[in-house]
């Protein structure tokens, strides 16, 4: 039996990035025992993974006290491999056969985070991002979304408010695509966001004219959402971790950027396309911006939005 330690990201948006090495291994040890090390947030995705047998939650404590609670939990067992996306001084103190660390190089800070991970397990090309979806969540989606009408989904708000498209026109763009001569005409449109992004949510459905619209902000758990996202006609939304997993669930999904970097958090996919705001963005800025408490998106036209949704319509019809 090989046993495996992965240590992921905190975040849900960077978990479902370094998930095509988990899905990998899964793949190249079909009766391994998996444990994945992760933050609260991300937690749930895994619940559904293959060969994950554990899953080892790790809620932030003063003075990185949590990575001390994670040494303690994983230092007593032999690992056949420690796979640590973190990049973390504690997998260099475990007891492992083999060891495959994140080591961020000067000169790659505009590497996408998909091949940054790939690179960890030395894969090239790397592994596409994965969700792993249960029976529960399908029947979840099948409730919440049955057959009928094409959906559009939207996802209008973000971890920072500096991340995120004015409402009125995600409001304007579903108008535009579901309208009378639309290239979704007559589709429903779906909302989807985390438990404080109902005002941004309700802000866009109150504008919208044209379409009934399914405001599922707040109301599903992570495979869940997954689910319904595998539905989709076509997502649309900011920078977040809902459009790497509608990306992962197969969507098409059109991602919208500008103080962010595409080049390194870009939807990934065949069906994955980013429109931006202003010239090139540097991650390295990230920790400055976001402070910010408006939009910083205002440079990115409804008209650029709506014609790169429609290409990618044409696109991933074809």
């Amino acid at each position: 039996m090989t046993r495996i330690l992965f240590i992921t990201a905190t975040r849900i948006g960077d978990a479902i990035l370094f998930s095509g090495p988990l899905a990998h291994l899964a793949r190249t040890h079909p009766n391994a025992e998996i444990t994945v090390a992760c933050g609260p947030l991300a937690a749930p995705l895994f619940r559904a993974a293959p060969c994950v047998t554990d899953i080892i939650v790790m809620a932030k404590r003063p003075g990185d006290a949590h990575w001390l609670d994670l040494w303690r939990r994983t230092s007593r067992r032999r690992w056949d491999m420690v796979v640590d996306m973190r990049g973390s001084l504690t997998s260099w103190c475990l007891r492992a056969g083999e060891r495959r660390v994140n080591r961020r190089r000067p000169g790659a800070e505009h590497r996408h985070r998909v091949a940054e991970a790939g690179a960890v397990l030395r894969l090239d090309p790397p592994p596409a991002p994965e969700v792993w979806i249960d029976a529960a969540a399908r029947e979840e989606a099948d409730r919440l979304l049955p057959p009928g009408a094409p959906i559009l989904a939207l996802a209008p708000a973000a971890a920072a408010p500096f991340k995120e498209w004015p409402a009125e026109r995600f409001a304007a763009l579903a108008d535009a695509l579901t309208g009378p001569g639309g290239a979704l005409e007559g589709a429903r449109v779906a909302l989807f966001g985390g438990p404080g992004d109902q005002a941004t949510s309700q802000a866009v459905s109150a504008a919208v004219t044209h379409a009934p619209v399914i405001d599922l902000t707040g109301q599903l758990d992570l495979v869940s959402a997954a689910a319904c996202l595998q539905r989709a006609r076509l997502f649309v939304g900011n920078d977040s971790g809902l459009m790497h997993m509608a990306a992962a669930a197969g969507a098409p999904v059109l991602g919208l950027f500008g103080p962010t970097d595409e080049r390194v958090y870009g939807p990934w996919g065949s069906n994955a396309r980013s429109v931006r705001a202003g010239g090139p963005a540097h991650e390295a800025d990230r920790g400055r911006l976001r402070h910010a408490e408006t939009s910083l998106m205002g440079g990115l036209a409804l008209e650029q939005v709506r014609a790169a949704a429609e290409a990618l319509i044409e696109e991933s019809q074809a």
